[in-house]
């Protein structure tokens, strides 16, 4: 199984270090592993659509229209993609191609970083999920535009004690922070946490990226 990561775009949200930790996670399920922080790799298309699995760690970049093509067109074909926070569902926010096939776009983070809030696992029937319990993060609490048609694994909880924002006057709902959907014949994880490579530090966190990978990857 061969994996491709690529690291880059907006350096707050620690590209390398997230790129790295995802690595060494693939690596000890016995995946290859390419690090790469240029989209250029994109434009191999035969090395792309050999992929088992695809990760963007890449915040608020550009992709050209050809970079753009070339993974949609494999994902499309049955390469698995899979990936995080902002790395994933705000990575090129222009492309309109992209958001439909990660089935989902960051648009706030009430509170900013290290907001208190819980994770609440609601799927515990798929293998990404199963045998995992809720867990508490202080981190940003990713609002997301979402795909309807997205299996939802994992949610929070919206408006937060003490954070105020527009959003509050709608009073209690869940948001979607832990999902799967497919693609053509593609797999696609996301889990919105990830704003600092130290969140995997969070057994649960860490765990739900490395069974998330194995899943897009058809393991």
């Amino acid at each position: 199984m061969n994996a491709l990561i690529v690291q880059g775009g907006w350096n707050g949200h620690q590209p390398k270090e997230v790129s790295e930790v995802f690595r060494k996670i693939l690596v000890e399920d016995g995946f290859s592993v390419e690090v790469s922080d240029t989209l250029d790799v994109l434009l191999d298309t035969a090395k792309v659509q050999a992929l088992s699995l695809f990760i963007p760690v890449w915040t608020s970049g550009k992709i050209t229209g050809d970079q753009s093509k070339s993974i949609i067109e494999a994902v499309k074909a049955g390469v698995g993609i899979g990936g995080c926070h902002g790395g994933m569902c705000d990575a090129f926010r222009d492309n309109c191609d992209w958001q439909f096939m990660t089935g989902g776009q960051w648009v706030a983070h009430p509170g900013n970083d290290g907001v208190k809030h819980r994770i609440y696992i609601k799927d515990p029937d798929h293998p990404i999920t199963t045998g995992l319990k809720d867990f508490d993060v202080a981190s940003e609490q990713y609002y997301l535009h979402v795909d309807p048609a997205v299996r939802v694994l994992a949610t929070t909880t919206f408006p937060t004690p003490g954070v105020d924002g527009p959003h509050n006057g709608n009073g209690f709902f869940e948001m979607p922070q832990v999902w799967t959907k497919y693609f053509g014949q593609g797999r696609v994880f996301y889990n919105a946490l990830g704003h600092h490579a130290d969140i995997f530090d969070i057994p649960e966190a860490r765990e739900l990226m490395r069974r998330g990978f194995k899943w897009a990857a058809k393991r």
